[in-house]
């Protein structure tokens, strides 16, 4: 009984993670991901390097820089998202305040007990990269209508949802 309901849930959960990567939500999301912390790197290096800028200072524009750029391009690109820009912004720095305090926690934990805090690191950006794609996909960037899928063509027949049904999930 244990066995099958286990194993009714993981193949839930694969063909939901199927239909994330069939539909390009996955992809899109790594991707955007990967150009973020390049926006971060490569700002934080010119102004760092090139510019002369105090490490203290580039180091939040850099990351400030990277996060705009990531939240704009994950609403548009990755979701097609047509909800309010300001509500998912607000939901979205929410979610950037707790994603700094639980790698803080992360990082700093996994030091304590005496592993390296690069460990910590990895541990961190894996949880946090996780939680950020459900939490992208649920909550900030939710689709309740199949207006937001306009750049997709047709909607998969999944998607057609009422927005009374879609606040019920």
């Amino acid at each position: 009984m244990v066995i099958r309901i286990v194993g009714e849930a993981f193949a839930k959960w694969a063909r939901g993670l199927f239909g994330f990567a069939r539909n390009g939500y996955l992809i899109k999301f790594l991707a955007v991901g990967a150009a973020s912390f390049a926006i971060d790197l490569g700002t934080l290096t010119l102004l760092h390097e090139l510019g002369r800028v105090d490490l203290w200072i580039a180091t939040p524009i850099a990351f400030l820089a990277s996060l705009v750029f990531n939240f704009f391009a994950q609403r548009k690109f990755t979701f097609q998202s047509g909800t309010r820009a300001h509500v998912s912004f607000l939901k979205y720095g929410v979610l950037v305040v707790v994603n700094l305090l639980a790698t803080d926690f992360i990082v700093n934990g996994i030091a304590a007990v005496g592993v390296s805090y690069a460990i910590g690191k990895v541990i961190a950006t894996v949880a946090t990269t996780v939680w950020n794609f459900l939490l992208y996909k649920h909550w900030i960037f939710k689709a309740g209508t199949v207006e937001a899928y306009s750049g997709l063509g047709s909607a998969p027949s999944d998607v057609l949802v009422s927005s009374e049904e879609s606040a019920n999930d």
